[in-house]
């Protein structure tokens, strides 16, 4: 039996292995096909784990599951995700030209949880190089990769802003990209501010970036301790669940028993405030009023089917989280990532071309022409976070204060409101919230521009360790509203 890895969920796929409809080694033989089908016109993948690898991992795992060894929900399921040892036969680069000569033994502990639960790592999908602190300005794009495209939007249009209609977005572009297109059923992000929620949108997509500080991060590229959380993104919030059970080690349980929308209670903040900038994004004819429009027709779905909904809730802009009338975003950023994010990971290999931020910059100057080829000749932030030197009690309180701060400002919304959610269109500055917060988001799908077929999405935020709220909102939202558009991809 043959499946659509475009619709194909893992949990129907994880059906069809149980049934014996099919194996795993033809599911891989299934994704590995459509890559080569697709693949070079989105250039999703940095690289992918070597074919036979795969099937003898696939192979041995159909093995398991005749002899009724089954490891768990996912078992003999591919995705895509972080460092790996270097036996996997992929380098691991942070999409930086640097990191390609670099070796390791020890795969993440990650990678080794999702190993052991019976998943098969298919390869490594192409990001925001550094997730993005080497420049802000190529969301998706790599020295390693080149640009990530959109499998719904195509070629980026000239002249596009940062974030503009075309543009695929996010840290994590590659790993949405890939389970859009058929490449994965799964895959895993890493987000800082906003970069699995942007990408997962704009590939129709849900997604979950958990409470910060809750996970594994041995042997991870992460650009900030701060900031930073991996969380899963998928077709389904049927599969986000499986994948988070493995994340997270529990179970989580997306219904109520009593009734789909019971016991929640959902603040929609105003569209016509919380929106990029036109520095962020350029709108086009109708594409403003369009999102608008159709933000205001899902919360009217979801208050018909007996969800309830408080709209609008006022929150106040981003601006308010300054400590002290400085932002405290940016100059955490750069000290943890020269002092902890580069550092830690640099220790990962065993053989490194660069051993320190100094070293990175130096690297792509005489390296110039893989590592920075024209038009993107520009390493500003690196440079930025070099000359961040910073006393670390400074930066700490720094975080302590912005964190007190953003978490009064959202509690005091809970609260007022009577709310398990704060929802907000993915197209704003709503992320910098969570960011500041360390408090859970997710990302569902919510429509697409009739101007370029570009799907957009709406973000969810919940209290800190809510992701089981947010788990149970996604299931129902699902079951409510149309499915999910799909890519129509070139042959």
């Amino acid at each position: 039996m043959d499946f659509d890895p475009l619709t194909t969920t893992a949990t129907e796929l994880q059906q069809l292995l149980k049934e014996h409809e099919i194996t795993s080694v033809q599911t891989i033989e299934r994704y590995l096909l459509q890559i080569e089908q697709h693949n070079y016109a989105l250039n999703a993948f940095i690289s992918l784990a070597p074919r036979e690898k795969l099937l003898g991992q696939a192979a041995a795992l159909d093995e398991e599951r005749r002899a009724n060894c089954c490891r768990g929900p996912l078992h003999g399921i591919p995705i895509d995700c972080f460092i790996t040892s270097h036996e996997f036969g992929m380098p691991t680069t942070a999409g930086s030209w640097a990191f390609l000569g670099a070796k390791v033994t020890k795969s993440s502990g990650l990678v080794q949880k999702l190993m052991d639960a019976g998943m098969i790592i298919l390869g490594k999908t192409n990001m925001t190089e550094l997730c993005g602190m080497k420049m802000m300005n190529s969301p998706g794009r790599s020295a390693v990769k080149g640009q990530t495209l959109s499998p719904y939007v195509g070629a980026i249009e000239d002249g596009d802003s940062i974030l503009g209609h075309s543009s695929p977005g996010g840290s994590s572009t590659g790993s949405a990209v890939a389970v859009a297109a058929g490449f994965s059923p799964l895959a895993i992000g890493t987000e800082t501010i906003g970069s699995i929620m942007t990408p997962s949108s704009r590939a129709a997509l849900y997604a979950i970036r958990p409470t910060t500080g809750r996970q594994d991060t041995s042997g991870m590229y992460r650009m900030t301790e701060f900031f930073d959380s991996y969380g899963p993104m998928a077709k389904s919030p049927g599969d986000l669940a499986s994948l988070m059970e493995i994340i997270h080690g529990r179970s989580f349980q997306a219904h109520t028993p009593a009734g789909k929308w019971k016991g929640l209670a959902v603040g929609f903040v105003n569209p016509n405030v919380w929106k990029l900038s036109p520095e962020m994004c350029k709108q086009k004819e109708g594409t403003s009023e369009q999102m608008v429009d159709d933000y205001a027709a899902m919360i009217f779905t979801l208050q018909k089917d007996g969800c309830v909904v408080k709209y609008p809730i006022e929150l106040q802009e981003c601006s308010v989280l300054a400590v002290g009338g400085q932002d405290a975003i940016m100059p955490i950023a750069y000290w943890e990532f020269k002092h902890i994010g580069l550092p830690k990971f640099i220790e990962e290999f065993d053989e490194c071309p660069v051993t320190s931020l100094e070293g990175l910059v130096k690297f792509n100057k005489d390296h110039a022409e893989q590592a920075m080829p024209s038009p993107y000749t520009d390493q500003t932030d690196l440079i930025k976070a070099q000359a961040m030197n910073k006393p670390e009690q400074e930066i700490k309180l720094l975080g302590e204060k912005l964190r007190a701060k953003a978490r009064k400002i959202l509690d005091e919304i809970y609260e007022k409101e009577n709310i398990d959610l704060i929802a907000a269109p993915v197209d704003s500055a709503f992320c910098i919230y969570a960011a500041a917060a360390g408090y859970p988001l997710g990302v569902v799908p919510l429509g697409q521009l009739r101007y370029n077929g570009r799907p957009f999405g709406l973000c969810l935020m919940a209290r800190a360790d809510g992701e089981e709220t947010l788990l149970r909102f996604m299931s129902s939202y699902e079951a409510t509203v149309p499915p999910r558009p799909m890519p129509k991809l070139s042959r």
